[in-house]
């Protein structure tokens, strides 16, 4: 019997997809599901039930949630990534660890094909099939949702009528909870005007009083929140998440270019992800150069972009995370960021590496590094080939 390893989220597609491939067209279907930071333990155990009692022969968890940080997140905020000045690549950057994860299992399985959910509308479509066809070429990709065209309605009778009992009816709101923030979809980001109501939200404003938090980052990666320390940035994501969700910060609406070509509206929720981009950004402000903010800031947009994509696996994007890294060993120092219902505010920061010092100048003011006259010769050198170029021009008129 052939085998397929289906990406499994539980959900009314994937769940359609094990019956079909299993009673349908006789696969032994091996499920997995890679956890990027949006399940609880308990959530996983219910969907490891549920993936048995559709007759898979066998289920996998997979843990990626550090993986997903080592070899994703951490270069987004090194990057200071948010994809159109707004969005932190929520879920298209944690559709890569997922589609890595799931063609490595492929391989540990010795599976013949491999499946998943998706539709033919949206991005995943193509993230997942690149990273297949790259990671294990000659595995055949199969995807029954897409490939019969089939309607929510169609998808439900076919299960009811295997006996299978879920709740069909279908939220309000499609929500994808991941460690680096969560997507909402619903009636009002399907057009281009129409903004969530209060209650869409997954997390809920809970916090009045402002509250100043401090962020300790060490080479660009936060290992500290207030007087908490942590081995590894992930446990500081999570911690930090829990005391700015509360103020329902990091909440908006992304607007898009898909992969295959048309736009989208999605809203998402961010409160960790917003704070430590902004915070780490003005940090860098303090102790990186001029040129290393400006040849960062080019890089890390085409790395943004190039990685909601689906091209993690592109060798220039090794080439500009090395850049990235390197750019971050001055990155030390503390942020103080002040959290206040919906918004929040980065008012200061305090590094050894801070080329914002007094022993210099101070801006506006008073200098003791050069005198007046050394500036006044240094304006007249700075701009005389732009002043030869405009008495040249002015002269052959």
């Amino acid at each position: 019997m052939k085998k397929v390893v289906l990406g499994f989220s539980g959900g009314l597609d994937t769940s359609y997809c094990v019956k079909y491939l299993s009673e349908e067209k006789g696969y032994e279907v091996h499920s997995v599901i890679v956890n990027t930071g949006g399940f609880t333990a308990e959530e996983l155990q219910e969907i490891e039930k549920r993936a048995y009692s559709l007759g898979v022969k066998s289920h996998k968890t997979v843990d990626a949630v550090r993986s997903y940080y080592d070899k994703v997140i951490r270069y987004l905020i090194f990057g200071n990534v948010l994809k159109n000045n707004t969005y932190p690549l929520s879920v298209s950057a944690e559709r890569m660890s997922q589609a890595l994860a799931i063609a490595e299992y492929v391989k540990e399985v010795g599976a013949d094909a491999v499946a998943h959910g998706s539709t033919g509308a949206g991005n995943d479509q193509v993230r997942f099939d690149m990273i297949f066809h790259i990671m294990i070429p000659g595995v055949e990709i199969i995807t029954p949702i897409r490939d019969l065209k089939l309607s929510r309605e169609e998808e439900i009778s076919y299960l009811k009528s295997k006996g299978v009992q879920m709740n069909f009816d279908k939220a309000m709101y499609s929500i994808n909870k991941g460690i680096w923030g969560t997507s909402v979809g619903g009636k009002e980001t399907l057009a281009s005007h129409g903004m969530l109501p209060e209650e869409a939200w997954p997390t809920q404003l809970t916090q009045q009083q402002p509250e100043q938090v401090t962020l300790s980052f060490e080479k660009g990666e936060l290992l500290g929140v207030n007087d908490k320390k942590f081995t590894h940035p992930t446990e500081a994501i999570i911690y930090l998440q829990g005391i700015a969700g509360a103020f329902a910060i990091g909440r908006d609406i992304h607007v898009g270019d898909t992969i295959i070509g048309i736009k989208g509206r999605v809203g998402f929720e961010a409160a960790a992800p917003m704070v430590i981009l902004k915070a780490h950004h003005a940090l860098e402000k303090h102790v990186l150069t001029k040129w290393q903010l400006s040849w960062k800031d080019q890089l890390a947009q085409f790395y943004g972009n190039w990685m909601h994509e689906g091209q993690i696996l592109d060798p220039v994007m090794r080439d500009i995370e090395a850049f990235l890294q390197h750019s971050q060993q001055q990155v030390s120092g503390k942020v103080f960021v002040t959290l206040m219902p919906y918004r929040f505010q980065v008012t200061g920061i305090e590094s050894a590496y801070d080329l914002m010092s007094s022993k210099f100048g101070k801006y506006g003011e008073m200098n003791s590094g050069w005198s007046g006259e050394d500036v006044r010769g240094f304006s007249k050198i700075f701009g005389n080939q732009t002043m030869i170029w405009h008495q040249v021009n002015d002269e052959a008129r």
